[in-house]
């Protein structure tokens, strides 16, 4: 795991309580830590939020994004797992992710 993940993760459970988060994940190269460079380089989280209201989970979802943006001042990638369609990518990420929260 990336260094920056470790030094905002009291951050991150804030986040993730604000937006009703059961479980979020890293993934990809801010989960290896190989090929990432801050500078450059973009964060992948894979989510799973809590039962929540039928309109309310765009709020969630953006608003989780967004200020996971601000926190880490780069690109976030929010994936919600039941919307990963293509085999491979599953299998990408399974392979390479990392429990951040879990509820």
């Amino acid at each position: 795991m990336t260094p920056i993940i470790r030094q905002h993760h009291a951050e991150l459970v804030r986040l993730c309580e604000k937006y009703c988060v059961r479980r979020l994940e890293i993934f990809g190269s801010g989960a290896t830590g190989k090929g990432f460079d801050p500078a450059t380089s973009d964060l992948d989280f894979l989510v799973e939020y809590q039962p929540i209201e039928a309109d309310g989970y765009a709020d969630a979802y953006f608003g989780l994004r967004e200020e996971l943006q601000t926190l880490f001042q780069c690109p976030v990638d929010l994936v919600m797992e039941r919307a990963i369609r293509n085999k491979y990518f599953r299998q990408g990420i399974m392979e390479s992710r990392t429990t951040l929260y879990a509820a």
